[in-house]
Formats: C-alpha cells, sequence, structure tokens
C-alpha cells in the first residue's frame, strides 16, 4: 500500500514538473512575441484585426442599401450594382504583374502612407471591397491609415459604420459643393503620415501594389507615381489585366486618352519592371509625399467637383520640378464608368470646360489658342480668379508650357500653322486696341498710335485670328449687335457658330462675313485722333478701310 502510494506521488511530482515547464516556455515565447511586436507596427496593427472585424457587421451594413429584385441595377451607380453584390469583399484576384516583379526586393524602412479615398453615394458593395483590398494586401507597418472623406452622401452611415475597421478614420464634408478635388485637399490636410495616397472609391488593390511606389518617392520626393490601372468590367466585374505599355497623354481639347509607347520607346526600355515617365497621370490613383504635395500648391481649390484636375497637376509637378511616373510592378483595378452617376451643379460639360479653362490660362501660356480652337465652347465661359495659382508658378519658378512641349511630350504635335496666328491690325502707325470702361460694359475698340514694348505689343493691342475667322482677344470676340452700315464693332464673348463674330481678311480689307461690310473707322467728336471701329459698305478707295495684320505663328 506504501509502495503504491509512493508511485503515485512520484508521478503527480513528474506531471506537475512538466506542466512547470510547459508553463515556462509558453510563457517566455509570449514575452518575446510581445517584445518583438512592440517595435514592430505590423504585428501591433495585427493585434486586434479580428476584434475590429467582430466588430464590424458586415452583412448588415451590406444589406441596408441593397439592390432589390425588379430595380434597375445601373441606375444608381452607373455599374451592375446587382453583380457587384454577388462578389465577396474579400474575393480573390489575379496577379496582373510580369513575373520579373516578384524577383524584386525592396527595403524594409519603407515610408508609410495615410490612404485617401473621397467618394460621393458611393455602392456600399464597391467601397467596402476598396477597403478590404488595401487591407489585406498591404503590409501593415506601411499604412498608417484609411481616410474615407465622404462628400456629403445621402445617408452618413456609408462612412460612419466603416470607421469600425482597422486603420480607417472617417470624414464627412458638411455641404455637396466640396466635390473631388477639395474633398482630397482636406483629406490631405489632416493626413499623419508624410506620404499620401489617393484612391478613388471603386478600386481592388493588387498583390504588393504599394512597395513599388514608396521605393521610388523614398528614392526621390519630387516624383509623383502612379500604378498600372487595371480593369474592372462595369457589367460582370471580371478583373481584367491592362497593358503596361501605355502610358497618359491628351490632346489640345485636354481630353485624356491612354496612349501605346512608341517603337523607340519600347525599345529603349530593356526592364519590363523599369518606370515608364507619363506626361499626364489619370488623376485618380497616385503616391506623392506630403510636403511636396504641399509645396506645388495641393489642389486648384477654385476647381469643381472633379475633371481636369488631373492636367493641372500633372503640368505643375513637371514644370516646377517634379516628374511623373507608371509603376510597372503596381497593379490597382478601377471601375470604370460610361457616365457620371451624380448631378454636377452647373452641368458636367460647363464644369469640365471650366477646369481646364483655368489650367490653360494658368499653364499653357500662348499654346491656349490651340486649346481654345479645339474646344470653341470655351471661349467667353467664366473661369474665376486665377491670379493666386498665377503667383504661384511665378513664386515656385516654374518652366513654359513650351519647355514641357520640347522635353516632356514632343509627341503632342502643334496644330498646322495657319489655323491661328496673334498679332497686331494697323493702319499706318495706329493700331486697334481695347480699352476698358466704366463699370460693367466690355471694353471699347479705339484706333490709336501702336505702342510696344522691346518690340512685343500690349495685350490690349494684341489679338488672336483664329482657325473659325474669329478676332478674339482673351475670351471677347469682335462683334457687331445690329448689321446697318456704320454699326460700331464690340467686344462680345466668344460664341461657336455666331456668324455676326466672323470676318475675313480679303486683299487690304477686313470683311464681316454676316454683313459683307468692311471693317472702318469713324472720328469721335470733333479731331481725327479719336477714332472708334466700324462696319460700313465696302469701297476698293477708302484708306479707313485698309488694315495689315501683323500677325505670327502662336507656336
Amino acid at each position: 500500500m506504501r509502495r503504491m502510494a509512493r508511485r503515485l506521488a512520484l508521478s503527480l511530482a513528474g506531471l506537475l514538473w512538466i506542466a512547470a515547464l510547459i508553463f515556462f516556455f509558453l510563457g517566455g515565447r509570449r514575452k518575446l512575441e510581445a517584445e518583438e511586436s512592440e517595435g514592430d507596427p505590423a504585428k501591433e496593427g495585427d493585434v486586434d484585426w479580428d476584434d475590429l472585424w467582430d466588430q464590424f457587421d458586415e452583412r448588415r451594413y451590406l444589406n441596408a442599401q441593397k439592390w432589390r429584385p425588379g430595380e434597375d441595377p445601373y441606375r444608381l451607380y452607373a455599374f451592375n450594382q446587382r453583380e457587384s453584390e454577388r462578389i465577396p469583399s474579400d474575393r480573390a484576384i489575379k496577379d496582373t504583374r510580369h513575373y520579373r516583379c516578384t524577383e524584386l526586393h525592396y527595403q524594409s524602412d519603407l515610408p508609410p502612407t495615410s490612404v485617401i479615398i473621397t467618394f460621393h453615394n458611393e455602392a456600399r458593395s464597391t467601397l467596402l471591397r476598396t477597403i478590404r483590398s488595401v487591407l489585406n494586401r498591404t503590409p501593415m507597418h506601411l499604412i498608417h491609415e484609411i481616410l474615407l472623406v465622404d462628400d456629403f452622401s445621402d445617408n452618413l452611415d456609408d462612412c460612419r459604420l466603416l470607421s469600425k475597421l482597422p486603420k480607417v478614420r472617417c470624414l464627412r464634408n458638411e455641404q455637396r459643393e466640396a466635390g473631388l478635388i477639395r474633398s482630397r485637399v482636406r483629406g490631405a490636410g489632416v493626413a499623419q503620415a508624410a506620404v499620401l495616397t489617393f484612391l478613388d472609391s471603386h478600386c481592388e488593390v493588387n498583390k504588393d501594389w504599394l512597395p513599388p511606389l514608396l521605393h521610388r518617392i523614398k528614392e526621390d520626393p519630387t516624383r509623383v507615381v502612379s500604378p498600372v490601372i487595371d480593369i474592372i468590367n462595369l457589367d460582370t466585374f471580371a478583373y481584367i489585366a491592362a497593358s503596361s505599355d501605355l502610358r497618359g497623354g491628351f490632346d489640345w481639347s485636354l481630353h485624356f486618352k491612354w496612349e501605346q509607347l512608341s517603337a523607340e520607346q519600347k525599345a529603349k526600355r530593356l526592364d519590363p519592371t523599369e518606370p515608364i515617365k507619363t506626361p499626364v497621370i489619370a488623376g485618380g490613383l497616385f503616391v506623392i509625399e506630403k510636403s511636396w504635395f504641399n509645396h506645388l500648391g495641393k489642389y486648384d481649390t477654385a476647381m469643381d467637383i472633379w475633371g481636369g484636375e488631373n492636367f493641372e497637376i500633372s503640368f505643375r509637378v513637371w514644370m516646377c520640378g517634379g516628374s511623373l511616373e507608371i509603376i510597372p510592378c503596381s497593379r490597382v483595378g478601377h471601375v470604370f464608368r460610361k457616365k457620371h452617376p451624380y448631378v454636377f451643379p452647373e452641368g458636367n460639360a460647363n464644369t469640365y470646360i471650366k477646369n481646364t479653362k483655368r489650367t490653360a490660362e494658368v499653364w499653357m501660356d500662348e499654346f491656349k489658342n490651340h486649346y481654345y480652337a479645339a474646344r470653341p465652347a470655351a471661349q467667353g465661359r467664366p473661369y474665376g480668379d486665377i491670379q493666386k495659382r498665377l503667383s504661384l508658378r511665378r513664386t515656385l519658378k516654374c518652366r513654359s508650357f513650351k519647355w514641357y512641349l520640347e522635353n516632356v511630350y514632343p509627341e503632342l504635335q502643334i496644330p498646322a500653322e495657319s489655323l491661328s496666328k496673334s498679332g497686331i491690325i494697323r493702319q499706318r502707325q495706329r493700331c486697334i486696341e481695347s480699352q476698358k470702361t466704366e463699370g460693367p460694359e466690355p471694353p471699347s475698340l479705339n484706333l490709336v498710335p501702336c505702342s510696344s514694348l522691346k518690340g512685343v505689343s500690349p495685350q490690349s493691342q494684341e489679338w488672336v485670328y483664329t482657325q473659325v475667322q474669329q478676332i478674339s482677344q482673351g475670351p471677347l470676340c469682335m462683334s457687331v449687335h445690329t448689321l446697318f452700315p456704320g454699326t460700331q464693332v464690340v467686344l462680345l464673348p466668344c460664341r461657336e457658330g455666331d456668324g455676326k463674330q466672323r470676318w475675313s481678311k480679303v486683299g487690304s480689307h477686313i470683311e464681316h462675313m454676316a454683313s459683307r461690310f468692311c471693317l472702318d473707322t469713324d472720328i469721335i467728336g470733333d479731331t481725327e485722333e479719336s477714332r472708334e471701329i466700324v462696319i460700313n459698305p465696302c469701297e476698293t478707295t477708302a484708306i479707313t478701310q485698309r488694315w495689315e495684320m501683323v500677325l505670327h505663328d502662336l507656336n
């Protein structure tokens, strides 16, 4: 009996000893892991990952604004809402990078970034999928935060409920007029990381999308870098690889387009992982250092809602000391819609014209005339005060648009020289000049002595003869109110297709197309020194109808 009791005591002591060893081993391991995680932001972020997802009721979030049978699935968002909701928020997508991208290794101390996503009445399924793709396919220590800027969506829970997710913060505008441009500026203003990453709200980032972008920024903070933008089909939501041989381009109407690299450019690219210099970016997806973004003047916040801002920031980056790159080893899918699902207060076309016109007036120098020739509807349209942006350009000592065309985008062909010319219109030593009047009335036209400064005519005596036969000065064109002899020529907002604003140079005459009268002058008062500009029946012997248009090519 004693022997059995002794055996039991020994067995019990052995079990206790083994248990003690296990306790100390596990306890030490936990302590070591805790110490390691204190210095590793990625592990810190993972600690509460499951807890945060448990707090977020995904099904309830999605069902609150779910597509209902019988409704048009395209009506609200201009893509197939029904198909989007069938796809999981964490779906797997194909790695569309070149295989050599997987062989690249990046520094371990890349700077973390604030991801800024702006939206207005976005489908909850696509918004959530955007966020989950960022969280699932990005090293957590590289994401400082995900800032959602809700531009006054109808339902504030679209954004508010998502703040329960890891890293996510929600900002809500108090009125709709902010738009994407001002919303991004607001997000950048509160962002805490040194690097800003702008994404649209209907994207899916692909595997290892962020390190290649941050690597280029760390090497040179004046770079602005963009991923290759894959396509998410708006009907089926299939994820489709885009070509990695594309860059951003545009025409003179400032219409963005993707263009293939030339054969020469492709031949120079010995490594398919090398960055691609691009004249412009699409604008929705890019990474920029915050201090560089601020130094360059952020966005032009006098632009409205959306559209044209990508040209403005692209020209500004290149002309003011930076560069734009597309990084082939970074891939992000994007839903490209055929129309906008929301309303522009001034109309889509008017908003785009205003924004691109501001860009042309500030950054395109004399080449802006090609913009007006390609987009005649922009003539005479209001575009707000641009003095602060012109002052910014002077302060930054930015290069000319001519430099941009020669060094960044030489492929953009300048229109034929016969299309538009600029210069003076004179009779002997006297020139037509616009003279400001008191009040809201447009400037008056008078014949005055020609004046010049170092061979350059003052702006009030400088005229543009356009490809549509208008004689313009800024947004104003020479016109008449009536078609009677002696009618005074006035400056009115340029209007496409207005016959009263068309003039033709016929020998020494300038003929008004609608009346078939000729440009003439008439004495003001009792002195020959003051003459106003009128139209009168053409006379071959009338000296006052003989004009010389001293014009030069705009390029």
